[in-house]
């Protein structure tokens, strides 16, 4: 049997993204028997109302991936990504979550994860060029 299949380039990134994400969640689901995942997010708003910063992430399985935290550079040294990484972790321990990973680059916030509790797991060199790639993990 002959499978006719072409790749093409998607012009919805997002809905690409969503798509995979759902079937590795089921797939993974499938294969551990856990089926008890969960996105999160939260953001912080200015009088305006615009969101000047957020973190979001995911729990399953006992574990919990912050996936973005960001904060708008005028708002960065107010403590709040030290709140939102706060608010991850009860997410986290709600959740029944025994660890938390964060990836970073060595120019955005590794040392801020370390003074939060993370322990560094492991660095990518030159990932991009110059610069490392890091894992860090905290157990709760």
């Amino acid at each position: 049997m002959k499978n006719n299949y072409r790749i093409e380039t998607s012009t919805d990134h997002y809905h690409v993204i969503e798509l995979l994400e759902d079937g590795l969640y089921r797939y993974n689901s499938e294969k551990t028997g856990r089926h008890d995942g969960l996105n999160f997010s939260r953001v912080v708003k200015d009088e305006e109302n615009n969101i000047i910063a957020g973190i979001s992430g995911w729990t399953w399985a006992g574990s919990c991936e912050i996936t973005h935290l960001w904060v708008s550079p005028t708002f960065h040294q107010h403590g709040i990504g030290t709140h939102l990484l706060q608010s991850a972790e009860a997410e986290a321990r709600k959740q029944h979550c025994q660890t938390i990973l964060v990836r970073t680059f060595s120019f955005q916030a590794p040392e801020f994860y370390k003074k939060h509790g993370f322990s560094l797991a492991h660095t990518i060199d030159d990932f991009p060029s110059g610069h490392g790639y890091h894992i860090l993990i905290k157990n709760l």
